[in-house]
C-alpha cells in the first residue's frame, strides 16, 4: 500500500470521511513525500486534516505551532475524540499535566506535540526535542511569521531557525490569508525558498459582499440585524471603547451582544466565546483580538463597523461567516474618520519607512474595493493573484451597478478649495468653505474670502462628505497623518484641477443596507430538507456531551454529521458508521447516544401521527 492510499484508509478509519475535499489530497502527498508546503486554503476548506493525517502516517513526532491556547486545545480535544495519541504543553495547564504529556512524548506513545512559538523555541525545548528528532513541523497561522502579511507576531520569527537545526525534518505552514508577496516571505523565512507553495482557491462564492458609506451607525446596524434576529453573527469594531458600547446598544435593542477584546479577563473573554459557540442566536461584537481558530460553521453575517487594516484582514475576518456553505452576508460601513484612524494606526506601528509605504499601499487597496464600480468578488480575487474570476451576481455592485457620472467640475471646486486653504485643513472645514457656511473658524481664518467660499452650495454636506471620500479613495486626496489629518492633493488631483484629467465619481444616494442579491435570496438552503426538530435534538445531545468533556461541540460531531444523520436516520451502528465524520472512536463513544435519540425522535413523531 502506497502513502497515499494509507492516508485514505486514516481519513475513512479514524476520521470517517470517505474522500478528501477538494486541494487536500495534494498537499497531504507532498508532506508523505518529505516536501516542504506552504499551503494557502480559504476557511472551512479542511486545512487541519492536510496535516494531521500525514503526522499520523509519517513515522516520529510531528510538532504543531500554534497561536493560541484554546485553539490547541480544541484540536486536541477533536484529534483525541478520533483516536488519535495526541499532547499539548502550554502554560494554561498544570505542571502535572504538562509533565505527563512530555513523558508520553518521550516514550514515542505521541503522534502530535501542540505548542506556542514562544515555548517551543526557547533552547530548553529544543536540546531536549533534539534528541527525539521531530519527522516534521507544522507552522499554523503561518501569516504570522511575516511582517509583510496581517496579523505579524514577533513570537513567531524565531521559526525560522528551525530548518537550520533540523535539516532533516519537513515544514510545512497552513495558512487562509497571503498575498503573493507574503506567501513568498513566508516560505523563505520557513524554508529557504526550497518547497511548494500550493495555492487553493480565496473563493467563497456562498458570502454576499456589500459595504456602504457610513452615516449613521446605530440606523446601519439595526436595520441590517433586524431581518437577522436569532442569527449568529460578528460585528467587528476598531476599539475596545466602541465594542463595549455596541453590545450595550445591542441589547438594549432586544439583540443578544456580547463584547470581546483584549481589555477583558481571560475568564470573561473564554465565557463570552463559549456561549457564542454554543448558542445559535449571539451577535459577537469583538475587536480583531476574536476569530482565529473559531470554529463555528453557521455564522451567518460579519459586520464591519469600521474599515479593517488590509485586504488580508478583511478577507480573514469575512471568511468566519458560512463555513457551513449555506448563505452568509458581509457587510461593511466606513467612512473618512476610518480612513484617517487606519493611517494613523500605520504610521505609528513601525520606524521601518519600506513597511509603513506598502501597508499604505495595502490601504489603498481596500479602498479601492470599497468604492468599486465594478463586482467586488473580482477585486477581492483578483489582489489574491485569481485573475480569472468572473463577475459574482453575489455583491451590492452586481445587483445594483452604481452610475457614474463626471463630476470633474465638482471635483476642481473641492481641489481648489483644498489648495486656497494651504492643503491643511479637514473634511469639515474644507465642507464649510464649500457650502458657505460662516463657522466661527471659517470667519477668524479669513475662509470666508476665499474665491472658492459658498461656490459647492447647491450640494449638501453630506454630498460633499461622500464625494471627498471616493476622491479620498481614488488616490486624488490625500489625508497628511503627519499634518493632523489634512487633506493635500495627491499628483492626480493636481492633474484634474489643472483640467488634465477627468473624475468620476459614483452616484450618491442614501446608503441601503438590507440588500442581497437575487441570486442569494432565491437559492435553496442547502439543508433545507432537514427535519429541523430532529437536528435540534441532535444538537441539544451534543451540547450536553461536549459540556460533560469540557470541548467545543464540533469535536462530538461537526454540524454537517448532524444534517447527515438526520437526513439519513440510521437505525443502526452499521448505517451509523456510514455517515461521513463518524470514524471507529466516535461511533464507539457515541453512536449508540445518537442512535436512541433518532428513534426517540422517530417513535414520538408515530405517536402523534396515530393519536391524529
Amino acid at each position: 500500500m502506497n502513502h497515499l492510499q494509507t492516508a485514505q484508509s486514516v481519513l475513512n478509519e479514524a476520521f470517517g470521511f470517505d474522500s478528501f475535499r477538494p486541494g487536500q489530497e495534494e498537499i497531504v502527498d507532498r508532506l508523505l513525500a518529505g516536501r516542504n508546503v506552504l499551503a494557502v486554503m480559504p476557511t472551512g476548506a479542511g486545512k487541519s486534516l492536510c496535516y494531521q493525517i500525514p503526522a499520523i502516517v509519517r513515522d516520529g513526532l510531528t510538532i504543531v505551532v500554534s497561536p493560541l491556547v484554546a485553539l490547541m486545545n480544541d484540536q486536541a480535544a477533536a484529534l483525541e475524540a478520533n483516536g488519535v495519541a495526541v499532547a499539548c504543553i502550554h502554560s494554561g495547564k498544570s505542571r502535572e499535566n504538562n509533565v505527563m504529556d512530555w513523558r508520553n512524548v518521550q516514550g514515542g506513545d505521541v503522534k502530535i506535540l501542540y505548542l506556542s512559538p514562544e515555548r517551543l523555541m526557547t533552547e530548553r525545548m529544543l536540546t531536549v526535542l533534539d534528541a527525539i528528532k521531530p519527522g516534521m513541523f507544522i507552522v499554523d497561522e503561518a501569516h504570522c511569521i511575516s511582517k509583510w502579511g496581517t496579523g505579524f507576531r514577533p513570537d513567531y520569527a524565531a521559526l525560522e531557525h528551525l530548518k537550520a537545526r533540523y535539516p532533516d525534518a519537513t515544514i510545512g505552514g497552513f495558512t487562509a490569508t497571503a498575498d503573493a508577496t507574503t506567501r513568498s516571505d513566508i516560505a523563505d523565512k520557513l524554508f529557504g525558498g526550497d518547497g511548494d507553495t500550493v495555492v487553493h482557491g480565496f473563493d467563497r462564492p456562498n458570502i454576499w459582499l456589500g459595504v456602504v458609506p457610513k452615516t449613521q451607525w446605530r440606523n446601519q446596524l439595526m436595520e441590517f440585524l433586524e431581518t437577522r434576529r436569532g442569527q449568529s453573527g460578528i460585528v467587528y469594531c476598531a476599539s475596545r471603547r466602541l465594542t463595549e458600547e455596541v453590545a450595550s446598544f445591542l441589547s438594549e435593542n432586544g439583540i443578544r451582544g456580547l463584547p470581546y477584546h483584549a481589555g477583558m479577563s481571560n475568564e470573561d473573554r473564554q465565557q463570552n466565546q463559549e456561549l457564542f459557540m454554543s448558542d445559535e442566536a449571539i451577535v459577537m461584537v469583538a475587536t480583531i483580538a476574536f476569530g482565529m481558530g473559531i470554529d463555528k460553521s453557521d455564522i451567518r453575517f460579519v459586520f464591519h463597523l469600521n474599515l479593517p487594516g488590509s485586504m488580508e484582514a478583511y478577507y480573514q475576518e469575512i471568511g468566519r461567516a458560512g463555513r457551513d456553505g449555506a448563505p452568509a452576508d458581509a457587510f461593511m460601513i466606513y467612512g473618512l474618520d476610518d480612513i484617517r484612524t487606519r493611517r494613523q494606526f500605520i504610521e505609528q506601528d513601525s520606524s521601518e519607512e519600506e513597511y509603513k509605504r506598502k501597508e499604505h499601499k495595502r490601504l489603498d487597496t481596500l479602498l479601492a474595493y470599497c468604492e468599486a464600480t465594478q463586482c467586488r468578488r473580482v477585486l477581492l480575487l483578483s489582489y489574491f493573484g485569481e485573475e480569472e474570476a468572473e463577475a459574482c451576481g453575489n455583491c451590492d455592485v452586481c445587483q445594483n451597478p452604481p452610475t457614474l457620472i463626471d463630476g470633474t467640475t465638482e471635483a476642481q471646486m473641492l481641489l481648489s478649495a483644498v489648495v486656497r486653504s494651504g492643503e491643511r485643513f479637514g473634511a469639515n472645514h474644507i465642507i464649510d468653505i464649500l457650502t458657505g457656511s460662516s463657522t466661527e473658524r471659517i470667519i477668524s481664518l479669513g475662509h470666508d474670502k476665499l474665491p472658492t467660499f459658498g461656490v459647492g452650495n447647491e450640494h449638501s454636506k453630506l454630498f460633499w462628505r461622500a464625494f471627498i471620500r471616493q476622491a479620498v479613495a481614488g488616490g486624488y486626496l490625500v489625508i497628511d497623518i503627519g499634518r493632523f489629518g489634512g487633506l493635500r492633493l495627491s499628483r492626480t488631483g493636481r492633474l484634474v484641477l489643472k483640467g488634465a484629467q477627468q473624475f468620476y465619481y459614483r452616484e450618491i444616494s442614501n446608503p441601503k443596507t438590507t440588500s442581497r442579491s437575487a441570486r442569494s435570496e432565491s437559492r435553496t438552503d442547502d439543508f433545507s430538507d432537514v427535519d429541523r426538530e430532529l437536528y435540534q435534538r441532535l444538537k441539544r445531545l451534543r451540547r450536553e456531551l461536549a459540556d460533560e468533556r469540557n470541548v467545543p461541540a464540533y469535536v462530538i460531531f461537526a454540524d454537517r454529521t448532524l444534517q447527515e444523520i438526520t437526513r439519513e436516520k440510521p437505525g443502526n451502528l452499521e448505517q451509523m458508521s456510514a455517515v461521513n465524520g463518524v470514524g471507529p472512536k466516535k461511533l464507539e463513544d457515541f453512536g449508540k447516544l445518537f442512535l436512541d435519540a433518532v428513534s426517540d425522535h422517530l417513535n414520538a413523531a408515530d405517536d402523534a401521527s396515530a393519536s391524529s
